[in-house]
């Protein structure tokens, strides 16, 4: 669902009417005035609360909307300097391939990334995809304003916080193999572990429902909350991630 944003109302230029002022405040705010901004997020309400914010700083809302990955819809016809993108799973397969297609077919654009302080990896994978500045989405507006007028410059922003804390991550020893499995393992309910297994060994729903004795509905559900929590699209793509994680092997069965 895509809101257009309001045309913000006319605001006399601080550089050629010599407001002394807003001319200050301009500086204190490192000439992130009128900067003209699409604002993309997972969850719709964040994303109108920080167009809001920025608007009545001053700048230019060309658009808002919801979910993230409908950001290239919005920006097609309109010419953002920067694209403020609120990614709720940075980590999650596939997150940033939209900052992939905004870099390939809109480069003039520079994307800012908005994503949970836990998701430190996240921070590596954003800027090799092509952002140009990564802010935790739990910031003041200052630093997202910070940001953009960073990035508008051509620099790269990242608080020096949340640097120091993807690099000491980063540079821990690598987890051992069968860490995700641990983890997938740690997020699947029994019953969900139960389906697992037979979508593995090839079973339909109603061959999963009549197995462990539930309603097809009832299979359904797990299913699709097995596929959710394992980031795959379909019951082939679960399976193969259950294999390549080794998580076949750390499932009980019943």
């Amino acid at each position: 669902m895509v809101r257009h944003a309001r045309p913000a109302p006319a605001r006399a230029d601080p550089a050629r009417h010599g407001n002394g002022r807003t001319g200050t405040a301009g500086q204190d705010r490192e000439g992130a005035v009128g900067v003209r901004l699409v604002v993309v997020d997972d969850h719709r309400l964040l994303a109108e609360a920080l167009a809001t914010a920025l608007q009545l700083r001053g700048h230019r809302l060309l658009a808002v909307g919801s979910p993230a990955g409908a950001a290239l819809d919005l920006l097609t016809g309109r010419r953002p300097e920067v694209c403020l993108l609120g990614i709720a799973g940075p980590s999650e397969p596939g997150a940033f391939d939209v900052v992939r297609r905004i870099r390939r077919e809109r480069p003039e654009i520079a994307v800012i990334v908005l994503g949970p302080l836990g998701e430190l990896r996240g921070i590596a994978a954003a800027f090799a995809a092509g952002a140009a500045g990564y802010v935790r989405s739990d910031e003041r507006i200052d630093v997202v304003e910070r940001a953009v007028a960073r990035v508008r410059g051509g620099e790269a922003a990242v608080t020096a916080d949340l640097l120091r804390a993807a690099f000491d991550q980063l540079l821990r020893p690598a987890a051992e193999p069968d860490d995700e499995a641990l983890r997938l393992l740690r997020s699947l309910t029994r019953r969900e572990i139960q389906v697992l297994v037979r979508i593995a060994e090839g079973e339909d729903t109603q061959a999963i429902a009549a197995g462990m004795g539930i309603a097809a509905s009832t299979a359904r559900t797990h299913v699709q909350r097995v596929l959710t929590k394992l980031g795959a699209r379909t019951r082939l793509e679960a399976a193969a991630v259950a294999a390549r994680t080794g998580l076949l092997e750390r499932m009980p069965r019943a």
